[in-house]
């Protein structure tokens, strides 16, 4: 019989509920930093999982810098506002079921300030060709703001800072856009508030991309993404 690597569902799913439980007692402040997360012996006994899958769930967790494995000693809980990365946006998105205002006024400050640099580094970096195509895709967003088309407003601005930050040459942008629009679809009735509603301003991004002046790109990248931020009070 030939041997499968596939992991078991099973384990996968009591690791999950292990990593989930934990996760959300660190996240809720239940685990504060330096406090001792009980043995995997005593958690498996408490929710029901084998010891691999506490292993495992603990192992994610140190991936993603909530807590401290401690070989012979035991794992402590981290300060994750000092340790855990980007995508533990996706993490606080899942945590409640309501955006919470501080991750969605961070998540808005990000975007803006990848977003303005983003346009300044796509005018110079980007080969004119890739240039007009973003300066064909502004005209695509301010034609659909325009007939106020709704969805097809959406998936058309996704497209043009897409473009921007792909021409930025940053592949850090790019990840980064990746994670915070991934936090922001979790709310889609406030992704639709994040549209333009200025054909004019994102016309005016387009062009100044199209003929590579950076600053002007800038200043309407600015424009378009600030607004947004007041959304978050």
């Amino acid at each position: 019989m030939a041997r499968t690597d596939s992991p078991d569902p099973a384990a996968q799913l009591a690791s999950s509920s292990v990593h989930r439980r934990l996760r959300e007692q660190i996240l809720s402040g239940v685990l504060a930093p330096g406090d001792p997360i009980p043995s995997e012996r005593d958690l498996a006994e408490e929710i029901g999982v084998n010891r691999h899958a506490v292993r495992e769930a603990l192992k994610r967790l140190q991936q993603a810098g909530l807590v401290r494995i401690a070989q012979g000693g035991a794992t402590r809980v981290r300060d994750w506002h000092d340790t855990a990365g980007l995508e533990l946006m996706l993490d606080l998105v899942e945590h409640g079921a309501e955006p919470p205002a501080e991750l969605i006024r961070s998540a808005l400050e990000m975007r803006a300030s990848i977003g303005i640099d983003a346009a300044r580094r796509c005018t110079d970096r980007a080969d004119a060709d890739t240039r007009a195509v973003v300066s064909e895709l502004a005209e695509v967003v301010a034609a659909a703001v325009e007939q106020e088309r709704g969805a097809g407003v959406v998936e058309s601005y996704v497209s043009l800072w897409q473009g921007i930050v792909g021409g930025s040459g940053n592949l850090a942008y790019r990840l980064g856009l990746n994670s915070l629009n991934s936090a922001l679809d979790a709310y889609p009735e406030f992704g639709e508030l994040l549209v333009p509603r200025d054909a004019a301003v994102v016309r005016q991004l387009g062009k100044a991309i199209g003929a590579g002046n950076g600053e002007a790109a800038a200043e309407a990248a600015k424009r378009l993404l600030e607004a947004d931020i007041d959304l978050a009070a």
